[in-house]
């Protein structure tokens, strides 16, 4: 047999190509299309209405945002004197 035949039933060999010879057979393939443009969305209006520093502060009574504002400033308030009574006597204690 000669160089270019092959026996039956034999795969024909593979051959291998560089990656610049690959993205020329892709290049010309396809034609170049410009870039996509995103999708344009329209303004998103806020879902909450901005609130001026004293209203914010307010004293209000009830469920209010303002009566859960106090409320988080003053939890935490009472957790750092709680705290630091704790560490006061525990160094007192074993002074």
């Amino acid at each position: 047999m000669g160089p270019d035949r092959q026996e039956p039933g034999s795969q024909p060999a593979a051959t291998t190509k560089t990656p610049a010879e690959i993205s020329s057979d892709t290049s010309a393939e396809t034609p170049a299309q410009p870039a996509a443009q995103p999708p344009t969305q329209p303004p998103v209006e806020p879902l909450v209405e901005p609130v001026s520093s004293e209203e914010l502060n307010a004293w209000r009574r009830g469920f209010t945002p303002q009566a859960e504002i106090w409320n988080g400033r003053l939890a935490m308030l009472g957790l750092a004197v709680g705290l630091t009574v704790l560490l006061i006597a525990r160094i007192s204690h074993h002074s």
